[in-house]
């Protein structure tokens, strides 16, 4: 199978340079090469980046590492958080690392992604896509990649299910919900998933784990602990338009208003937050829920069925574009999440560099990912989830300056420096 076109991006990254060795490895005879400026951290992003620019020019040397990087996912109905993270890391690793050459991978898809998911590289095309693309890597372990990227120093699937190479793998699992939440998936994304797992177990070189609580569920699948690596994920504060008011006012969004973003599948736990804030019933703002659905496809009108006291104060506004959705992080009176189990909990994050309280469950990534700057609630009772909702309206002021620290803690340079050292143990 031939690969067929290229997708570019509409506002792409600036051209990335190479370089033949990491700033990690330079010895001194190349630091010689090098002026070196005392007004910069050697440590920052934006040193190590002008290192590498100097760098190549004194030495003429352009011997960079290439990988194949899966970005089928940008192109999903629901690309959600696994295209998130693949886009913001390969943003990342153009500066921090720009050494490393990432060369786009995904199916014969037509058209481009929704602005939110457009991938900020170049991304070359194989000849099936979706579906079909996944069960030929799962069952024939064609096309190979090489075929639309030429030849790669090493291939990263960024999503849990792998493309087929001949170059050393590694790849990116956010969570194994599919296992211990069965019943959330469908027949046959069960089946694709548990295969990929497969796949990874005798392919992979790495796991990159989103969180411990990913990387403790690999281990307990059967992968030695010398192949998996926490890579913790980062944020950027979303936009927040000027024009909040109006943006509002286009959404149908007035008053004060509780937060829920996320694909809504059963795992987000969306019917027991709903249950929750009915045995609040005025005491609290209405709820305003954003997200398409996803996989196990939750029906709306059961949600808020038999629910007089709150069915006119929960409001569906289905996915919303990222410049609205900073507005309504940040007009929020509380962001509530008490999914059942995530791989990482990306919207946590985003919440909280918009100064935002969170409620979110304890016991699993999103405990983990919130620290000590949210409240944590048990997800499997509603009582719990009310009293949770309470606190974080009366604890505002407190909650949102941890939430401030937490969240610049998180950054996606840090998730881009841990991928590329990662590629450089792989690679040799």
């Amino acid at each position: 199978m031939k690969a067929s076109t290229t997708f570019r991006p509409r506002n792409p990254l600036p051209p990335v340079t190479t370089t033949t060795r990491s700033f990690q490895n330079f010895g001194d005879e190349d630091f010689s090469l090098i002026q070196v400026h005392t007004s910069y951290d050697p440590n920052s992003c934006a040193y190590q980046s002008r290192l590498f620019t100097r760098y190549e020019a004194k030495t003429g040397r352009i011997e960079g590492v290439r990988v194949a990087y899966s970005l089928e996912q940008c192109w999903h109905r629901v690309p959600g958080g696994t295209a998130t993270s693949a886009i913001e890391i390969a943003k990342a690793l153009s500066v921090v690392r720009p050494d490393v050459q990432l060369i786009g991978v995904a199916g014969n898809n037509k058209g481009q992604p929704t602005s939110s998911y457009a991938p900020p590289i170049d991304v070359q095309q194989l000849a099936l896509h979706g579906a079909a693309l996944y069960e030929a890597s799962l069952r024939f372990r064609a096309p190979r990649v090489e075929l639309a990227t030429g030849e790669v120093d090493l291939l990263h699937c960024t999503s849990i299910i792998p493309f087929a190479s001949r170059a050393k793998m590694v790849a990116t699992v956010h969570d194994l919900a599919f296992l211990k939440y069965p019943e959330f998936f469908s027949r046959r994304g069960n089946s694709v998933f548990r295969r990929s797992l497969k796949v990874l177990l005798k392919r992979a070189e790495i796991l990159m784990c989103s969180s411990q609580a990913t990387l403790q569920d690999c281990l307990e699948f059967g992968f030695s602990a010398d192949r998996l690596c926490h890579v913790p994920l980062g944020v950027n504060a979303p936009v927040v338009a000027p024009n909040a008011a109006q943006v509002l006012d286009h959404l149908g969004v007035s008053g004060e208003y509780l937060l829920f973003v996320g694909t809504l599948e059963p795992r987000k736990n969306l019917s027991r937050l709903v249950a929750a804030l009915e045995t609040l019933g005025d005491s609290v703002p209405q709820l305003v829920v954003v997200g398409a659905t996803g996989w196990g496809d939750i029906k709306l009108d059961s949600i808020i069925k038999n629910k007089s006291k709150i069915s006119t104060r929960v409001k569906f506004l289905g996915f919303v574009e990222a410049s609205d959705l900073g507005v309504l992080y940040s007009n929020a009176s509380a962001f509530c999440y008490p999914s059942l189990m995530e791989g990482f909990g990306l919207p946590i994050l985003e919440a909280m560099s918009c100064g935002v309280p969170v409620v979110t469950s304890r016991g699993s990534s999103t405990q983990e990912v919130a620290g000590d700057a949210a409240v944590l609630v048990d997800p499997l009772d509603v009582s719990s989830i009310a009293n949770g909702v309470v606190t974080a309206l009366s604890q505002r002021n407190n909650l949102v300056e941890l939430g401030f620290k937490r969240a610049a803690e998180m950054t996606w340079h840090q998730t881009a420096l841990r991928t590329a050292s990662i590629y450089d143990r792989v690679i040799g």
